[in-house]
């Protein structure tokens, strides 16, 4: 062999590495991104809900929405340990979203549509968040 083969052998696990830590601080950004546009949007829907309807109610949203960010760190969470020998999947989030269900029918004080679509926020903002970065990609693409 070659010393240039010899280098370009050597270069290609560096380069890995440098790329699988790219795509790390990528994703790390999009999950801060996605969690700062989901607490934006849980505190717009907040005021605006308190406002047309009552305290009451945007008091069972806000606690969906809360529980809802906590299942989207936990996602996040799993997410990352994806590569690892780690078989346990989701039982920590099943048991959150478990929870909150049994929470919201148990207790008078709490409405339980409200918590449910407070709970989905998260949901609304990776759809909103996905679809204008998927167009861009595509459009770029094309260009």
């Amino acid at each position: 062999m070659t010393s240039s083969s010899n280098q370009s052998l050597k270069s290609q696990p560096i380069n890995e590495t440098s790329n699988n830590e790219d795509s790390m601080q990528e994703y790390h950004q999009l999950k801060q991104n996605i969690l700062l546009v989901t607490i934006a949007i849980t505190a717009i829907i907040f005021i605006f809900v308190w406002k047309f309807y009552s305290l009451h109610i945007a008091s069972s949203y806000i606690l969906g929405a809360c529980v809802g960010v906590v299942y989207l760190r936990m996602l996040a969470r799993e997410v990352e340990r994806i590569g690892s020998n780690n078989k346990r999947v989701g039982s920590g989030r099943l048991a959150l979203v478990a929870g909150l269900i049994i929470a919201a029918t148990q207790w008078q004080q709490l409405e339980v549509l409200p918590i449910i679509l407070g709970f989905m926020t998260y949901k609304a903002t990776i759809i909103f968040y996905v679809i204008p970065n998927t167009l861009l990609s595509v459009q770029n693409k094309k260009d």
